[in-house]
């Protein structure tokens, strides 16, 4: 004889699982009742994820914070206009490779490949300098670099 659920379905955790399925960054921890470790939802960063403008929460936690993370988050989900085009005469074995290099915003590339890529993706590997002005200059603490004579050295 098969034993009866003598309780209602956890709610609360499938909708948590949802969620993080959606939004993976907006997941958290807290002790729960018995004391131990449970996932939680961040509603100030869930709020942040709906929103399309930085939004200021009272809420403080332990965090890595600096100046202009909510900004930045701000920015990293702020739709952009641009699409990846091949350049088949740079290119080695274009139409069986498996392997893409793009060149351009680290930002930019990263958000074109969220999409078509989701899940497809084994490596990204972002090559430095990641601090660079239009005129292709490194900031560096002894000054300003060319990017050519950054990567000399």
């Amino acid at each position: 004889m098969d034993k009866l659920k003598m309780h209602s379905p956890d709610v609360t955790q499938a909708n948590i699982d949802k969620i993080a399925g959606l939004f993976p960054t907006v997941v958290t921890e807290t002790l729960g009742a018995d004391g131990q470790p449970t996932r939680a939802i961040d509603f100030d960063a869930l709020r942040q994820e709906l929103s399309d403008h930085i939004v200021e929460g009272p809420q403080e936690r332990y965090q890595l914070d600096w100046p202009g993370k909510r900004a930045a988050a701000f920015a990293a989900n702020t739709p952009i206009a641009k699409t990846l085009r091949p350049v088949r005469e740079e290119s080695v074995d274009f139409d069986t490779t498996r392997n893409l290099f793009i060149e351009g915003d680290n930002l930019e590339a990263l958000k074109l490949l969220q999409e078509s890529y989701l899940g497809k993706v084994k490596l990204i590997y972002i090559d430095p300098p990641y601090n660079t002005t239009e005129a292709g200059e490194v900031a560096a603490h002894c000054g300003r670099l060319h990017r050519r004579e950054y990567r000399r050295r």
